[in-house]
């Protein structure tokens, strides 16, 4: 495993590190195995954002033996609410919903603390100017967030972060796909009708190009998530190129990035962590991306999800992200694998207590037919 120092805060990670978001609803053991695998293998950088009580205090209790071998980052503005995730602005719900992370992670310090998922203008706004980033600054300098950090899918709230003193960090959403698109106002950007179409989309935007040098000039970690775009990149079937990159690849495509230190890869399991972890031995030719796209078909994410969980909160309390996922990985066998049919089975609610008020559809950053979806989903799995 290589490691890279974190911009100017001196923080050395290995530059592949576990995103857990794929923890949700799962046992114990599965958070522990993959844990163990991390530290075997040299990973010493773990982000949770989620807020479901349960994953937090998995993590924890996992990490707790070897706290002083992991880098953690945590998320502040992700709450738990009538047993679901809500990203909150709401100090009621903020500062209690932090220190459960604390209280769940065993820990007393964190090493970064992030201002969770902000993509909007007039929402970095507020939460630098008002008493969110007064707690914010409150954590550090009481010493229980050593640095403060961003996460963010917008390339203007990037930047503005970076020329910023106080964010010391920035996770960025980045693979081949999402570099094709630059200045949003927000997320919602991506819905636009034919915004796929534009023959322009064929290489890296420049705005992207800006913030990842920026964060380089001013030293301001870097990170990147979302490195498969869901688990699509990995498909021909389903990825906007029409034709299917690598682990190996996408790690290359983000670590290639000016500026970037780690790339968060979310995997469901030791194998899937175990095939990221390849990239380390891995040849030029392995790593090599540029054919893949020279020669691939321009498609578009329209109507694809990516489980990036933006459609929360479900009036039913579906996960609905994790609900798609499972979905996606069964559709392609002639029968369901029974390992996807119990992790599908485990889940709290499923697609058969949607009520179809469509909610998530307003949400979503991708214009997925969900409410159509879940009726597919429930036929499928028969629950």
């Amino acid at each position: 495993m290589e490691y890279k120092k974190l911009g100017n805060t001196g923080i050395e990670v290995s530059k592949i590190a576990f995103g857990a978001e794929y923890m949700v609803e799962r046992p114990y053991e599965d958070s522990e195995a993959l844990i163990k695998a991390c530290e075997e293998n040299g990973i010493n950088f773990v982000d949770c954002w989620m807020s479901e009580p349960d994953v937090r205090s998995h993590l924890g209790k996992a990490i707790a033996p070897n706290r002083d071998f992991w880098v953690i980052q945590g998320h502040i503005g992700a709450t738990w609410q009538n047993n679901q995730y809500v990203k909150s602005r709401d100090m009621d719900k903020v500062i209690p919903a932090f220190e459960d992370f604390m209280q769940r992670f065993q820990i007393d310090t964190l090493d970064f603390g992030m201002i969770h998922y902000v993509d909007q203008i007039d929402d970095y706004n507020e939460i630098m100017n008002g008493p969110f980033m007064e707690y914010v600054r409150k954590l550090k300098q009481e010493g229980t967030i050593k640095h403060i950090g961003l996460s963010t899918h917008n390339p203007d709230i990037g930047i503005l972060a970076a020329k910023s003193p106080e964010i010391e960090s920035i996770m960025f959403s980045m693979n081949p796909a999402f570099d094709m698109f630059g200045t949003m106002e927000d997320i919602w950007e991506y819905r636009k009708e034919g915004v796929f179409d534009d023959d322009s989309l064929s290489s890296i935007n420049p705005k992207r190009v800006e913030l990842y040098e920026l964060c380089e000039k001013t030293g301001t970690a870097l990170t990147a998530m979302k490195g498969f775009a869901g688990g699509n990149l990995l498909s021909d079937e389903i990825s906007p190129f029409g034709v299917a990159l690598t682990p190996i690849q996408c790690i290359h495509y983000a670590l290639e990035q000016k500026g970037v230190s780690s790339i968060f890869v979310g995997v469901d399991n030791v194998s899937e962590l175990e095939d990221s972890i390849k990239y380390c031995d891995a040849t030029d030719d392995e790593k090599d991306y540029t054919h893949v796209l020279k020669n691939a078909p321009k498609h578009s994410f329209e109507g694809q999800c990516t489980y990036c969980g933006h459609c929360a909160p479900c009036s039913s309390q579906i996960n609905i992200a994790m609900a798609i996922k499972f979905y996606d990985l069964a559709k392609n066998h002639d029968e369901v694998p029974e390992s996807i049919k119990q992790h599908y089975s485990d889940l709290k609610y499923h697609a058969g207590d949607c009520i179809s008020c469509g909610d998530c559809e307003e949400r979503c950053p991708f214009n997925v037919d969900i409410v159509d979806l879940m009726m597919d989903i429930k036929d499928l799995f028969d629950l």
